[in-house]
């Protein structure tokens, strides 16, 4: 966690944190998709908090390299999501809710191991017969990119019923 974020949290206590993030679609050329495995052995995709003076772009391509070890480009914004589906406690009770910007991006080279070894145990791309499930709710077809599931503008604020 961020000393920017530290801070927030050390004044909030447990409380609900609302935290401005992004998460990236990151797929091979057979169309598997890449995800991350924690430590507590959940599955994510690539994916973190924008920190203050950072722009949403320059989040994503940071977080892909720190947790991944890959070098991306983002070739697009795919939508927005938040809402109580995108609330999370952690084991320490912290409590967070995400809005998320979720970009398309494309691996452009394989820069180092990731060095965000507190997060990642491991990576791996997934077909979508092999997809181990995620802790916040995304949509599975808009992951895996079939035909109609992507909102038909992006910017749009998807918003999950609980």
């Amino acid at each position: 966690m961020s000393p920017y974020y530290q801070k927030l949290r050390a004044a909030l206590g447990g409380e609900l944190m609302l935290i401005p993030a992004v998460a990236a679609m990151i797929h091979d050329a057979e169309g598997r998709l890449l995800l991350q495995e924690k430590h507590d052995g959940t599955w994510s995709l690539p994916a973190g908090a924008i920190e203050p003076g950072e722009s949403p772009e320059e989040a994503i391509i940071r977080e892909v390299a720190e947790e991944t070890g890959l070098s991306c480009v983002s070739s697009s914004v795919i939508t927005v999501l938040g809402g109580p589906g995108f609330r999370h406690v952690y084991q320490n009770g912290d409590r967070v809710e995400y809005v998320i910007v979720l970009f398309r991006c494309r691996v452009s080279e394989v820069s180092s191991p990731p060095t965000d070894l507190e997060e990642t145990r491991s990576i791996r791309y997934f077909a979508r017969g092999e997809f181990p499930g995620l802790a916040l709710p995304y949509d599975v077809d808009m992951l895996y990119g079939i035909e109609g599931t992507f909102p038909e503008n992006p910017s749009e604020v998807a918003n999950v019923r609980e």
